[in-house]
């Protein structure tokens, strides 16, 4: 396949997906990684694309109505997510009770979790699993399992919230504006991380810098209600409205 050729599949891969790793471009052309990865290197410089650690993705700033797959959202910025979990997961103490999501920033956390008497509580299936593999104490929310995303959602894991109270709530999300706040695809997902958030007297959301311009259909909470743990921040006026990690 020629590199016009490749680079046309590339762009509509990415028009169809929005994201996408070098792994996958690379099923989908035939071509190897370091091949792949001079086709990404030449794509942005022409503007055309955002290259990110472990892929690339459409250019930000734009409306998003479907959610990446779980696979795709796995192998983005390792890096930039690594780092932001590692410390969220120092900001973690002995007397704490935590709420994680189902991100997958925040489930990175759990590699990095020291022994610890916290009580932790999860709406993720494999959130949980990985904190009872390091015998963390561990309390997992009811509800309906959403595909995907392994993540308890619906009126089940809402009323199990509503019986807890949080020292701390780390959290996920799609998109991250000034205007729109924290938003993320699935209004059910929303309503769980709200409701979170509203019980805990920490919130704190881990956004690497991708997500920052981007928007989705569901609206979290505003910009102002939780602090912001990301690699990296493209605009320093959002810290004209929180408080804002850059690790």
């Amino acid at each position: 396949m020629l590199a016009e050729q490749r680079a046309e599949q590339i762009l509509r891969e990415l028009a169809q997906r929005r994201a996408a790793t070098v792994t996958d471009l690379c099923q989908v052309t035939g071509a190897s990684e370091a091949t792949i990865r001079r086709d990404l290197n030449a794509l942005a410089k022409q503007g055309k694309l955002s290259k990110v650690h472990g892929g690339a993705m459409l250019l930000g700033g734009e409306f998003h109505g479907e959610e990446l797959d779980m696979e795709t959202k796995r192998g983005l910025f390792t890096q930039e997510k690594d780092r932001a979990a590692r410390y969220a997961a120092g900001l973690i103490g002995d007397d704490d009770v935590v709420f994680l999501d189902a991100g997958t920033t925040v489930l990175r956390m759990t590699e990095h979790l020291r022994a610890s008497k916290a009580l932790f509580l999860t709406n993720s299936i494999e959130c949980a699993c990985r904190l009872m593999e390091r015998n963390l104490r561990t309390h997992v929310l009811g509800g309906m399992l959403k595909a995907g995303t392994m993540a308890l959602i619906g009126a089940e894991t809402l009323a199990a919230l509503r019986r807890y109270n949080f020292t701390k709530a780390f959290l996920g999300a799609n998109g991250v504006t000034i205007a729109q706040g924290f938003t993320t695809p699935d209004p059910e997902e929303a309503a769980v991380k709200s409701l979170a958030a509203g019980r805990a007297q920490e919130v704190y959301v881990l956004a690497d810098s991708s997500k920052f311009g981007q928007v989705t259909a569901a609206v979290i909470f505003p910009i102002e209600a939780a602090c912001i743990i990301t690699d990296r921040l493209p605009d320093r006026q959002y810290r004209d409205y929180t408080d804002v990690r850059e690790v």
